[in-house]
This record gives C-alpha cells, structure tokens and sequence, in this order.
C-alpha cells in the first residue's frame, strides 16, 4: 500500500517531506494519520505500518520529552501487549521491577489488607524509557514520526467523513490529508471537539465529570521499602486513593487521583502529607512530577465515525476504578489500525466499515470495564468512611470476587457470621453491593451482545440504559451518563 501523494523532495529530512499548500501551508498525504505518541498512538502507528500502510504519528512534544507521560507505571507483564513490536526489547529496556505478587490497601485507619496475585507477577515500569521504546519500534517498522507538531483542528468533507488534521510544526501550518485518522491523543481530545459527528454514531455523551484528575511524582528513597513486590493503594477524601508503586526497592511512583464529579482536592498536598506519614520516605528525593487527566469512565458507545478511530484514553479504554490504561490503549490501538488498513484496501472507510473494531473491543476488555464502573457509581452514592468499614470487613478474596470478578468465593460459616459481624450497621449497603454485582453481570451479557453492525446500535444501547437506569435506582446514584 502506497501513500496518496508522497512528496519527499522537499527538505533532506524525511519527517519534513510535503508540499507547499494553499495559504503557504505545507501539505502532506499518508493512507493513516495517528495523532499522539502515547500508548495508543504508538500502538497504532506500528501497526499500519507493519501492515504496509503509509503511517505518520503526530506528537506534540519534542524527540527528547516524547514519552514522558504521567502514569502509574504499573503492569501485569509484557503478555499485556500485542506481538506488533519487539516485546522482549521493551522488557529489557523499561520494565525496571519485574516481581510484583500482591496488591495491599491501606485502611486510612491503620489497617491493610493482602491481595495475592497467586501464580502470575505484575511489573512496574520506567514510562520515559517505555514510551521512548514504543516510538523507536513505530520508526523501525516504517512508521514516520512528526515531533514537536500541535494538532489544532480536524478536516472533513461534505459528507461528514475525517479526511485527516491540520495544526502547527515549529511554527509552520501544516496539513495530513489521509484516508483514516487515528486519534491517541489522549483525554478529552481536542480531535473529538472539532469534528461534526451529526451523522455518526460515534459517543458525544462525554463530560469532564467523567474523568479523574491524578498526579504523581517519582521519589528516590535512602533504604529499600519492605514493600517492593507488591502495589500499595489507600483511599482518600471524595472517592480517590494514593498509590505507591515500586520502580525498584528504591525509586517509588507515587501518585493520587480524585474524581471530577467530587469537590477539587489539593493533590500536591495530600500527597506530600501522606508521605511525610511514612518513615521510609524519611529524607525521600523528588526526581520527576507531572500531573493529567484520565477517563474513569465505561468506553465510549461508539468509537468509529466516517475516516475516524479513536483508541486508548481518547474513547474511555481506562480501568474505572485503577485508572489502568496500559493495556487497553496497546490492544485497542492495535485493532483499529488492523481495521483502518482492512478498510482502505477495500476502498470504503465509512462508518459500517470500521465498525467491527467497536465490537472487537466491546466484547473484550470493554464489557469488564463497563461492569466494574457500576461500582464506581454505587461507590459515589456512598461516604468514604462507610466504603472503608466495609473494605475492611471483608476477607480480601472474598472482596475481590464481590467487585467485579465471576462472583464465586464461598466462606466458611465461622467466616461468614465474623463478618456479618464486623460489617453490622451496613448491611443495606452491602445488601446494594449485592444487586450492584448481578446487575454487573447483565451488563457483561449485554456487552457481548454489541450488534455486528450500526444498524442494531440504538437497539442494544436501550437495553444497556435500562439496566443502567436499574442501577441508579438500587444505589440512589446521580445518571452518571
């Protein structure tokens, strides 16, 4: 597959290859245009291009800043990833603690509780030197990548399809016209506010009271932390936790997020209360900070319109609850660059082309994240003090199989009368947790059952709002959507 116009005599640099356009602008043409170098945008620019597509990325950074993105770092392994790049160089190179067995949540009151991983290990990662990793493996298997370039605004023709972006590269306007136009720009794209979706399906029903705002820093500590196989989470004021994941015995991200719908929490400060609290962090060292938003939302009904994809935080593929954005950005950026090539070498980039990468995804990772949101929402219709009572009365397993796994743990009757116990005076809320959990399921079922085509779209969305609706009335939660 070949670019619809190449223009690659005009400055010794390939990446400034174009052509003079209207106005003095410099116009270039790809089969693919990806706009932003994280996870997803890299995801999907290595893809097409190993697809034999003409890919070029956007990112707005320079070379040298690309990659540097706030995160938690914190991964299940590189199985996490699809086999589009060299795996066992990006191990080599980011994944700087390979020995993650268990989570632990902190009880603001002192208390924790232990979650082992069984078998499986997870792995906390260098995200500079991740994101550098992904941007090299796009470049090396043919993708160009345009740095310090600001995506301003998005083209479409009179019938309503994305025929790619127009923005700023080192001060010069500049246009990508393409046939398909990725968008891996992350939270609240700016793509997804400039374009026309009246005759799509594609999810406008996105508000920042949605989405969390985090921030983290990298702490270097004197001693090795006790804690360094494991994740360590706490709750905070108005729904959010503090995390405190182990790069290595002695390198410590550290961060904390709140929900958007909640009262503004100082974060900077919190955090640096909550570390002043601990004694290993005694004489601790800052050596990087960077704050952003995430989606702590289901992912967008739709994320397809004519010539457009979006992929990763752009169409809400986050964790609701974690705020784990990894995998979902790797995985869904991958299948929609497989769709857009698909979809050029058939020569139709309409809606009910790309419409199979909505399914993909739905019946996949989307259905879990939708169901574990409806915990987020009963959560909101609750205090923090009461979610910790009953966190903290509830055997880990147990809690574990009650928010969002397959629901089979079973108890011992001494167990279960010593918790009945200890959970007395929340017997409603759990009794809510309960119904929470089976409507949970029937969104699952829903999910699967996402319609192979536009035309079944506003079917299956009735049926998936009336169980949400069921939702609202259990827990006495505001509509979230």
């Amino acid at each position: 597959m070949t670019a619809m116009t190449i223009w690659d005599n005009m400055a010794a640099d390939p990446s400034d290859s174009g052509r003079p356009g209207a106005g003095g602008r410099r116009t270039h043409s790809y089969d693919i245009v990806v706009v932003g170098g994280g996870t997803a945008g890299a995801f999907a620019a290595a893809t097409a291009a190993r697809e034999g597509a003409e890919t070029v990325l956007l990112e707005r950074k320079s070379r040298d800043e690309a990659g540097h993105i706030a995160c938690g770092d914190a991964i299940k392994g590189k199985s996490t990833f699809p086999d589009v790049i060299d795996l066992d160089y990006l191990k080599d190179e980011s994944f700087t603690n390979r020995n993650i067995r268990r989570a632990v949540f902190e009880n603001p009151r002192g208390e924790t509780l232990e979650i082992p991983f069984g078998g499986a290990t997870g792995a906390v990662i260098d995200r500079k030197r991740y994101g550098e990793v992904i941007l090299e493996e796009a470049e090396r298997l043919g993708a160009e990548i345009h740095y310090d370039t600001v995506v301003q605004d998005v083209t479409q023709d009179d019938d309503g399809r994305v025929t790619g972006v127009r923005g700023k590269r080192r001060g010069e306007v500049v246009e990508y016209d393409a046939a398909v136009t990725i968008d891996g720009a992350g939270a609240l794209s700016i793509l997804q506010d400039r374009i026309d979706f009246s005759g799509s399906t594609f999810d406008t029903n996105v508000s920042y009271s949605q989405f969390c705002s985090a921030y983290r820093e990298i702490v270097e500590v004197d001693d090795p932390v006790e804690w360094d196989d494991a994740i360590v989470f706490k709750p905070t004021e108005e729904l959010g936790y503090l995390w405190y994941f182990p790069r290595s015995p002695t390198e410590i991200n550290v961060g904390l997020g709140f929900q958007m719908n909640k009262e503004p929490m100082k974060l900077v400060e919190v955090l640096k209360r909550d570390i002043r609290d601990r004694a290993e962090f005694a004489g601790a060292k800052v050596t990087d900070k960077l704050g952003a938003a995430l989606p702590t939302r289901r992912p967008y009904d739709s994320a397809v319109a004519p010539g457009f994809l979006a992929a990763g935080d752009a169409a809400g593929h986050v964790n609701p609850t974690t705020g784990g954005g990894i995998p979902g950005a790797a995985k869904s950026a991958h299948w929609a660059a497989k769709r857009a090539v698909e979809a050029i070498s058939d020569g139709d980039v309409s809606e009910e082309s790309l419409w199979e990468y909505n399914r993909r995804v739905m019946t996949s990772f989307g259905k879990s994240f939708a169901a574990i949101d409806l915990y987020n929402i009963w959560g909101g219709a609750h205090e923090v003090d009461e979610l910790v009572d009953i966190v903290s009365s509830i055997p880990g397993q147990q809690l574990v199989d009650a928010i969002g796994r397959t629901g089979t743990s079973s108890m011992s009757l001494g167990l279960k009368l010593k918790t009945l116990v200890k959970t007395f005076g929340h017997w409603d809320e759990l009794y809510e947790l309960y119904r929470v959990q089976k409507k949970a399921g029937e969104i699952r079922d829903q999910y699967n059952a996402y319609p192979a085509s536009p035309r079944g779209f506003d079917a299956w969305r009735e049926g998936r709002d009336a169980i949400m609706d069921e939702v609202y009335a259990i827990s006495g939660a505001d509509p979230k959507y």
